[in-house]
């Protein structure tokens, strides 16, 4: 198991954790998919977080070079496993532990509340620097969450924010050391608990509504390029 999943009262840790650098393989999205179906099960507030000093390295590179469904595959299940966390009915709160590249950045602008270690990692929309064109969906998450100067920086000059910087931008809610980051995602998801869940569900899909279908229509947008690119 790369995923591990904790009930405490009516808070579910879920923990990313493959023993090296979290990446969105295949594997690790179908298991925090899993997750996230227990903590819907069991009417939770979500506390989502990566292993000590890195959140995720975003999608597993050999699997993206590879190319084909299974690439499709895993791009597409990156993004809708975000736009689930966006359109989660209970809050998602998520403590960054480290490095959050890519598709790791993209799931931080996807939760409700983020909590960030200080320290010298970055927060990272990195495609640019790559050589990638930054798909739709990935584009479209940045947008309702960065302000107007860091979405650009981001999306068009891949700028690594390092985790004070990525509280101006967006990316965080706020920043704690690093001891003391853990109980202050909690605190923050445990103080969660007292909302009316109907009430929260209910308005989150109103304000992001457009968000919402923003990406989805994007998703579906970039599936049918990466099966044009690779018909060609």
């Amino acid at each position: 198991m790369v995923v591990r999943y904790a009930l405490e009262g009516s808070v579910a840790t879920i923990t990313m954790d493959d023993g090296k650098v979290n990446v969105m393989s295949p594997r690790m999205l179908a298991e925090l998919d899993a997750a996230l179906d227990r903590a819907l099960a069991d009417r939770a507030v979500v506390l989502l977080t990566g292993r000590e000093g890195l959140f995720s390295a975003g999608f597993d590179l050999p699997t993206l070079r590879a190319g084909g469904p299974g690439a499709l595959d895993m791009v597409r299940g990156g993004f809708e496993l975000a736009a689930r966390i966006l359109a989660f009915p209970y809050p998602v709160v998520v403590a960054c532990t480290g490095h959050a590249i890519a598709m790791g950045s993209f799931l931080l602008v996807a939760g409700d509340h983020r909590v960030g270690a200080t320290g010298s990692y970055r927060i990272s929309a990195n495609e640019v620097a790559i050589g990638i064109t930054v798909p739709r969906a990935a584009v479209e998450l940045l947008r309702q969450r960065l302000t107007p100067a860091a979405f650009n920086r981001a999306v068009t000059l891949a700028e690594a924010f390092e985790p004070e910087g990525a509280v101006a931008a967006g990316f965080l809610d706020r920043v704690v050391p690093p001891p003391e980051l853990a109980e202050a995602a909690r605190a923050a998801a445990v103080a969660m608990t007292g909302l009316d869940m109907k009430a929260h569900a209910a308005s989150k899909l109103r304000a992001r509504e457009h968000a919402l279908a923003a990406v989805h229509q994007a998703i579906d947008a970039d599936a049918l390029s990466f099966r044009a690119g690779a018909a060609r």
